[in-house]
């Protein structure tokens, strides 16, 4: 079994072990369902809704796509599989090492950056910027998340797009709180276990690692790592300040979001 564990390239200690069992862990269909998301977005494709896209290769190869927190390059090598000019920043050099030899191996070209992305500046202007995983619900407050906003509204193009996935509410508080999971591979042991956060619309992710060393020892690492989330208009507000038009989703959908939505995806307009 395969589960979704949330990376964020502002998490502290970086998935410095995670990074290590990363893709064997991850369900690799999201990745697709991203991909089909940001295609049915992307404002110089084929119209939202549609199944299929008439983009071509050729025009596809002049729009550039700057993917957010890229991790081990799963969802970048699929854009660049498409044609697009991928650039990936992630604050974590062993999964940018993991994305280069994944880019490698399928041979695409996909540029590949270390960074913050509260701070973007010299790294460039895109046609559309993307940030998934729930990688802003890393966060620590709502202050950092606008600076997140406002710097990619500076590396954006005028009429270009911001794509991001955040936590709902009710993912949040509903359903992780006492969510329990546990994996056990001959190589490696992964237990995963979520409690309530602090401060509202928070959570605590405990993960223990035992991942078998070169001589066949299991090393133990534990790590903790924090989400928030905020009501939509909370976000809205907060992009009201850089981007002409918002559009709110949910769940990989062209649906708008309800109560039991468990992930929210923003569609920005510079």
């Amino acid at each position: 079994m395969s589960i979704l564990l949330d990376f964020c390239e502002g998490t502290m200690p970086f998935y410095e072990d995670f990074s290590r069992v990363y893709d064997q862990v991850m369900d690799q269909e999201l990745y697709d369902q991203w991909l089909d998301f940001t295609e049915r977005h992307l404002p110089f494709n084929s119209e939202v809704g549609q199944a299929t896209h008439d983009v071509t290769e050729s025009s596809a190869q002049s729009k550039s796509i700057f993917e957010l927190a890229c991790g081990s390059g799963a969802l970048s090598v699929r854009l660049a599989q498409k044609g697009y000019q991928v650039f990936g920043l992630d604050i974590s050099e062993e999964m940018l090492t993991l994305a280069n030899q994944k880019a490698h191996d399928t041979g695409v070209k996909v540029e590949l950056v270390a960074g913050d992305m509260r701070d973007l500046s010299g790294i460039g202007q895109f046609d559309a910027v993307t940030c998934y995983s729930d990688s802003i619900c890393y966060m620590a407050d709502l202050s950092e998340v606008q600076q997140i906003f406002k710097e990619v509204a500076s590396v954006l193009l005028a009429g270009g797009v911001f794509i991001f996935d955040v936590h709902s509410t009710h993912q949040i508080d509903d359903v992780f709180p006492g969510t329990s999971y546990h994996e056990n591979e001959e190589d490696f042991a992964f237990l995963w276990d979520s409690f309530e956060g602090d401060v509202g619309h928070s959570i605590v992710h405990e993960l223990t690692f035992f991942v078998k060393d070169s001589d066949g020892k299991f090393i133990r690492k534990d790590e903790v790592h924090q989400e928030r989330t905020y009501p939509i208009d909370e976000y809205l507000s907060a992009l009201s300040k850089y981007f002409t038009e918002v559009k709110v989703y949910a769940d990989f959908t062209d649906s708008a979001p309800n109560d039991e939505s468990y992930r929210w995806f923003f569609v920005c307009t510079k």
